[in-house]
């Protein structure tokens, strides 16, 4: 299961409106989990078994940003495919393949 995430405060924690700093403890928690990730500019993407192993990541995660904003925004896409691992950077090898170092 692959599950893209974002989560954020609704209210900017500096005057230039940067998140940058509730996010970082955000993607703290995911990394700190094991499971294998990647952030981006605008998600953070998730590898794990099931749905409790990743949703309580994120729902962790959540819950950090929630502790220093009073409203938060969470954005979840996730890829459910039993039985395949490895598909965070599969899936991507598999795109770059067929464009041939394009």
């Amino acid at each position: 299961m692959l599950v893209a995430f974002s989560v954020a405060p609704t209210t900017p924690d500096t005057p230039d409106g940067s998140v940058s700093a509730a996010v970082a403890e955000a993607v703290r928690i995911v990394r700190e989990s094991g499971l294998p990730n990647e952030t981006t500019a605008m998600f953070t993407t998730i590898e794990g078994e099931d749905w409790d192993e990743v949703f309580g990541v994120i729902k962790r995660a959540t819950e950090a940003v929630t502790a220093v904003s009073p409203r938060v925004s969470l954005v979840i896409k996730a890829d459910i495919r039993p039985g395949h691992t490895g598909q965070l950077t599969e899936k991507v090898r598999r795109v770059e393949d067929r464009l041939g170092g394009v």
